[in-house]
Protein backbone atom coordinates (compact mmCIF):
# COMPACT_ATOMS: atom_id res chain seq x y z
CA UNK A 1 0.00 0.00 0.00
CA UNK A 2 1.38 3.83 -0.65
CA UNK A 3 -0.07 6.81 0.60
CA UNK A 4 -0.95 10.17 -1.72
CA UNK A 5 -1.97 8.45 -5.11
CA UNK A 6 -4.46 9.45 -6.88
CA UNK A 7 -7.10 7.66 -8.19
CA UNK A 8 -5.88 7.38 -12.20
CA UNK A 9 -8.56 6.52 -15.09
CA UNK A 10 -5.92 4.18 -16.89
CA UNK A 11 -5.26 2.39 -13.53
CA UNK A 12 -6.74 -1.26 -15.18
CA UNK A 13 -4.36 -0.53 -18.31
CA UNK A 14 -1.31 0.11 -15.92
CA UNK A 15 -2.47 -2.92 -14.03
CA UNK A 16 -2.70 -5.07 -17.31
CA UNK A 17 0.18 -3.42 -19.18
CA UNK A 18 3.07 -3.62 -15.84
CA UNK A 19 1.24 -6.29 -14.56
CA UNK A 20 0.32 -6.23 -10.62
CA UNK A 21 3.93 -7.47 -9.00
CA UNK A 22 5.47 -4.52 -11.13
CA UNK A 23 2.77 -2.08 -9.62
CA UNK A 24 3.34 -3.13 -5.58
CA UNK A 25 6.93 -2.94 -6.31
CA UNK A 26 6.73 0.55 -7.67
CA UNK A 27 4.21 1.41 -4.55
CA UNK A 28 6.41 0.10 -2.17
CA UNK A 29 9.19 2.54 -2.83
CA UNK A 30 6.35 5.18 -1.92
CA UNK A 31 5.78 6.38 1.30
CA UNK A 32 3.57 3.59 3.70
CA UNK A 33 -0.04 4.53 4.94
CA UNK A 34 -0.56 3.94 8.43
CA UNK A 35 -3.00 0.89 8.51
CA UNK A 36 -3.48 -0.55 12.13
CA UNK A 37 -4.87 -3.99 12.23
CA UNK A 38 -6.42 -5.49 15.20
CA UNK A 39 -7.51 -9.26 15.30
CA UNK A 40 -10.34 -10.47 17.73
CA UNK A 41 -10.66 -14.26 18.74
CA UNK A 42 -13.66 -15.74 19.97
CA UNK A 43 -14.63 -20.09 19.52
CA UNK A 44 -14.33 -20.65 16.04
CA UNK A 45 -14.06 -17.40 14.47
CA UNK A 46 -11.23 -14.13 13.96
CA UNK A 47 -12.07 -11.11 13.01
CA UNK A 48 -9.16 -8.82 11.46
CA UNK A 49 -10.13 -5.24 11.19
CA UNK A 50 -7.81 -3.10 9.49
CA UNK A 51 -8.48 0.81 9.06
CA UNK A 52 -6.97 2.71 5.82
CA UNK A 53 -6.28 6.51 5.45
CA UNK A 54 -8.73 7.94 2.62
CA UNK A 55 -6.29 9.04 0.10
CA UNK A 56 -4.36 5.61 0.50
CA UNK A 57 -4.03 3.59 -3.00
CA UNK A 58 -4.10 0.10 -1.59
CA UNK A 59 -3.45 -3.64 -3.10
CA UNK A 60 -4.63 -6.10 -0.41
CA UNK A 61 -2.76 -9.72 0.33
CA UNK A 62 -4.60 -12.25 -2.00
CA UNK A 63 -7.00 -13.90 0.26
CA UNK A 64 -7.24 -17.83 0.07
CA UNK A 65 -10.62 -18.55 1.01
CA UNK A 66 -14.28 -17.47 0.19
CA UNK A 67 -15.15 -15.69 3.78
CA UNK A 68 -17.50 -13.06 5.31
CA UNK A 69 -16.66 -9.27 4.74
CA UNK A 70 -17.87 -6.83 6.97
CA UNK A 71 -17.62 -3.13 5.04
CA UNK A 72 -17.82 -1.07 8.41
CA UNK A 73 -16.75 2.92 7.33
CA UNK A 74 -16.00 4.57 4.43
CA UNK A 75 -15.57 4.31 0.55
CA UNK A 76 -13.47 2.91 -2.24
CA UNK A 77 -12.97 2.45 -5.24
CA UNK A 78 -11.95 -1.02 -6.24
CA UNK A 79 -10.22 -2.25 -9.64
CA UNK A 80 -11.88 -5.73 -10.40
CA UNK A 81 -10.12 -8.63 -12.57
CA UNK A 82 -13.07 -8.38 -15.01
CA UNK A 83 -11.81 -4.98 -16.23
CA UNK A 84 -14.98 -3.13 -14.24
CA UNK A 85 -14.69 -0.18 -11.49
CA UNK A 86 -16.77 -0.49 -8.77
CA UNK A 87 -17.59 2.01 -5.87
CA UNK A 88 -18.31 0.31 -2.58
CA UNK A 89 -19.78 2.65 0.21
CA UNK A 90 -20.15 1.52 3.80
CA UNK A 91 -21.93 -0.48 5.15
CA UNK A 92 -21.87 -3.19 3.45
CA UNK A 93 -21.58 -6.85 4.35
CA UNK A 94 -21.07 -9.99 1.80
CA UNK A 95 -18.99 -12.81 0.92
CA UNK A 96 -15.89 -12.45 -0.39
CA UNK A 97 -14.07 -14.48 -3.35
CA UNK A 98 -10.37 -16.04 -3.30
CA UNK A 99 -8.26 -13.36 -5.08
CA UNK A 100 -6.90 -9.60 -4.41
CA UNK A 101 -8.47 -6.65 -4.05
CA UNK A 102 -6.29 -3.51 -5.61
CA UNK A 103 -8.60 0.26 -4.51
CA UNK A 104 -8.00 3.76 -4.00
CA UNK A 105 -9.51 4.69 -0.59
CA UNK A 106 -11.96 8.10 -0.96
CA UNK A 107 -12.89 8.27 2.41
CA UNK A 108 -11.37 6.58 5.86
CA UNK A 109 -11.95 3.09 5.88
CA UNK A 110 -12.84 0.29 8.19
CA UNK A 111 -13.10 -3.16 7.01
CA UNK A 112 -13.63 -6.78 8.64
CA UNK A 113 -12.35 -10.46 7.37
CA UNK A 114 -14.44 -12.70 9.29
CA UNK A 115 -12.66 -15.80 9.23
CA UNK A 116 -13.98 -19.47 10.30
CA UNK A 117 -11.06 -20.96 12.29
CA UNK A 118 -9.71 -21.99 15.59
CA UNK A 119 -6.50 -21.32 15.22
CA UNK A 120 -5.62 -18.31 17.87
CA UNK A 121 -1.94 -17.37 16.40
CA UNK A 122 -2.34 -14.30 14.22
CA UNK A 123 0.65 -15.80 11.90
CA UNK A 124 -1.46 -19.14 11.72
CA UNK A 125 -4.40 -17.32 10.81
CA UNK A 126 -2.53 -15.59 8.08
CA UNK A 127 -0.80 -18.41 6.81
CA UNK A 128 -4.44 -20.14 6.28
CA UNK A 129 -6.43 -17.21 4.84
CA UNK A 130 -3.48 -15.15 2.86
CA UNK A 131 -1.03 -15.57 0.61
CA UNK A 132 1.20 -12.75 0.49
CA UNK A 133 3.54 -11.58 -2.49
CA UNK A 134 6.93 -12.87 -3.06
CA UNK A 135 7.12 -9.03 -3.79
CA UNK A 136 6.39 -8.17 -0.70
CA UNK A 137 8.43 -10.93 0.93
CA UNK A 138 10.84 -9.73 -0.94
CA UNK A 139 11.11 -5.98 0.13
CA UNK A 140 10.44 -6.69 3.96
CA UNK A 141 13.20 -9.07 3.98
CA UNK A 142 15.53 -6.85 2.42
CA UNK A 143 14.49 -3.92 4.97
CA UNK A 144 15.21 -6.25 7.89
CA UNK A 145 18.06 -6.67 6.63
CA UNK A 146 19.24 -2.74 7.02
CA UNK A 147 18.73 -3.07 10.67
CA UNK A 148 21.51 -3.39 12.92
CA UNK A 149 21.18 -5.10 16.21
CA UNK A 150 24.95 -5.46 17.02
CA UNK A 151 24.78 -3.27 21.15
CA UNK A 152 21.26 -4.63 21.94
CA UNK A 153 23.27 -8.48 20.99
CA UNK A 154 25.87 -7.15 22.99
CA UNK A 155 24.36 -5.73 25.89
CA UNK A 156 21.65 -9.21 26.20
CA UNK A 157 25.40 -10.95 26.44
CA UNK A 158 26.05 -8.57 29.67
CA UNK A 159 22.69 -9.27 31.19
CA UNK A 160 23.78 -12.73 31.31
CA UNK A 161 26.84 -12.39 32.68
CA UNK A 162 25.40 -10.12 35.56
CA UNK A 163 22.36 -12.48 35.70
CA UNK A 164 24.48 -15.42 36.49
CA UNK A 165 22.46 -17.58 33.43
CA UNK A 166 24.13 -18.87 30.46
CA UNK A 167 22.64 -18.68 27.25
CA UNK A 168 22.38 -22.63 27.47
CA UNK A 169 20.13 -22.02 30.69
CA UNK A 170 18.14 -19.07 28.81
CA UNK A 171 17.46 -21.12 25.99
CA UNK A 172 16.33 -23.99 27.94
CA UNK A 173 14.16 -21.76 30.07
CA UNK A 174 12.63 -20.04 26.87
CA UNK A 175 12.24 -23.97 25.22
CA UNK A 176 10.36 -24.67 28.36
CA UNK A 177 6.82 -26.00 27.15
CA UNK A 178 5.04 -26.28 30.32
CA UNK A 179 4.63 -23.02 31.62
CA UNK A 180 3.61 -21.06 28.40
CA UNK A 181 -0.38 -20.60 26.97
CA UNK A 182 -2.34 -18.93 23.99
CA UNK A 183 -3.41 -15.09 24.16
CA UNK A 184 -6.44 -14.80 25.74
CA UNK A 185 -9.83 -14.68 23.83
CA UNK A 186 -10.25 -10.93 22.52
CA UNK A 187 -8.59 -8.43 20.80
CA UNK A 188 -5.29 -8.86 19.71
CA UNK A 189 -2.80 -6.26 18.47
CA UNK A 190 0.80 -8.11 18.12
CA UNK A 191 2.18 -10.93 16.23
CA UNK A 192 4.89 -13.18 16.54
CA UNK A 193 7.01 -13.20 13.05
CA UNK A 194 10.62 -13.76 12.50
CA UNK A 195 12.72 -10.90 14.33
CA UNK A 196 16.28 -9.24 12.98
CA UNK A 197 17.52 -8.93 16.53
CA UNK A 198 16.92 -12.80 17.60
CA UNK A 199 14.62 -15.67 16.44
CA UNK A 200 11.22 -14.59 16.86
CA UNK A 201 9.83 -11.46 18.22
CA UNK A 202 6.53 -9.48 18.98
CA UNK A 203 5.30 -7.05 16.40
CA UNK A 204 2.84 -3.89 17.14
CA UNK A 205 -0.74 -4.59 14.53
CA UNK A 206 -1.61 -1.84 15.72
CA UNK A 207 -0.19 2.02 17.39
CA UNK A 208 0.14 2.04 20.92
CA UNK A 209 0.91 5.40 23.24
CA UNK A 210 3.43 5.82 26.50
CA UNK A 211 1.80 4.15 29.34
CA UNK A 212 -0.76 2.00 27.14
CA UNK A 213 -1.14 -2.09 27.88
CA UNK A 214 0.20 -3.61 24.66
CA UNK A 215 -0.60 -7.15 25.91
CA UNK A 216 -0.70 -9.79 28.84
CA UNK A 217 2.90 -11.58 29.30
CA UNK A 218 2.17 -13.59 32.07
CA UNK A 219 -1.27 -15.06 33.65
CA UNK A 220 -1.11 -16.41 37.11
CA UNK A 221 2.52 -17.68 36.22
CA UNK A 222 1.95 -18.71 32.94
CA UNK A 223 3.91 -17.55 29.97
CA UNK A 224 1.65 -16.07 26.99
CA UNK A 225 3.21 -15.76 23.45
CA UNK A 226 4.29 -12.00 24.43
CA UNK A 227 6.28 -13.69 27.35
CA UNK A 228 8.22 -15.67 25.67
CA UNK A 229 8.65 -14.10 22.47
CA UNK A 230 9.53 -10.30 23.41
CA UNK A 231 13.44 -9.43 22.53
CA UNK A 232 15.91 -7.89 24.61
CA UNK A 233 17.14 -4.20 23.81
CA UNK A 234 19.32 -1.77 25.86
CA UNK A 235 16.48 1.16 24.68
CA UNK A 236 13.55 -0.79 25.33
CA UNK A 237 10.01 0.44 24.10
CA UNK A 238 8.34 -1.26 26.54
CA UNK A 239 8.03 -2.59 30.27
CA UNK A 240 6.69 -5.63 32.40
CA UNK A 241 4.15 -4.07 34.71
CA UNK A 242 2.05 -5.92 37.42
CA UNK A 243 -1.77 -5.79 37.31
CA UNK A 244 -2.90 -8.37 39.75
CA UNK A 245 -2.01 -11.46 39.01
CA UNK A 246 -0.89 -10.68 35.69
CA UNK A 247 2.51 -8.96 34.54
CA UNK A 248 1.35 -7.04 31.29
CA UNK A 249 3.45 -5.28 28.57
CA UNK A 250 3.17 -1.40 28.92
CA UNK A 251 4.21 1.11 26.28
CA UNK A 252 7.34 2.63 27.56
CA UNK A 253 7.30 5.01 23.80
CA UNK A 254 5.16 5.55 21.00
CA UNK A 255 5.22 2.51 19.40
CA UNK A 256 3.75 2.11 15.65
CA UNK A 257 1.91 -0.39 14.23
CA UNK A 258 1.22 -1.88 10.32
CA UNK A 259 2.42 0.38 7.64
CA UNK A 260 1.04 -0.92 4.34
CA UNK A 261 0.97 -4.43 4.51
CA UNK A 262 4.22 -4.91 6.95
CA UNK A 263 4.61 -5.11 10.85
CA UNK A 264 4.86 -2.35 12.95
CA UNK A 265 7.77 -1.60 15.11
CA UNK A 266 9.07 -4.62 17.22
CA UNK A 267 8.15 -4.73 20.88
CA UNK A 268 11.27 -5.00 23.30
CA UNK A 269 12.05 -4.72 26.62
CA UNK A 270 15.27 -4.66 29.06
CA UNK A 271 15.55 -7.86 30.34
CA UNK A 272 16.66 -6.76 33.77
CA UNK A 273 13.10 -5.41 34.06
CA UNK A 274 12.34 -8.86 33.20
CA UNK A 275 14.32 -10.44 35.53
CA UNK A 276 13.25 -8.01 38.45
CA UNK A 277 9.09 -8.95 37.79
CA UNK A 278 9.96 -12.69 37.64
CA UNK A 279 11.59 -12.80 41.17
CA UNK A 280 9.11 -10.43 42.62
CA UNK A 281 6.60 -13.51 41.26
CA UNK A 282 8.65 -16.47 42.23
CA UNK A 283 8.50 -14.36 45.80
CA UNK A 284 4.17 -14.20 45.69
CA UNK A 285 4.43 -17.79 45.45
CA UNK A 286 6.47 -18.39 48.10
CA UNK A 287 4.43 -16.44 50.65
Amino acid sequence: MCKKLSPVNGTLELIKAVGLDKLEAECLKKPQAECPVVHYFSPGICVREVSIPAGTFAIGHRQKKEHLNIFLKGAVTVYKDDGQIEELIAPMIFVGQPGRKVGHVTQDLVWLNVYPTNKTSISDVEEEFMDKSTVSKEVYKGAVKCLSYTLDSEDYVKVLQESGYTEEQAQAEVQNLNDQIPFPLGPLSVKVDDSPIHGKGLFAMSGFQAGEVICDMRIEGKRTPAGRYTNHSRTPNAVPRWCGKTIQLVALLGVKGCLGGFNGDEITIDYREAMKVRNEEVELCHQ
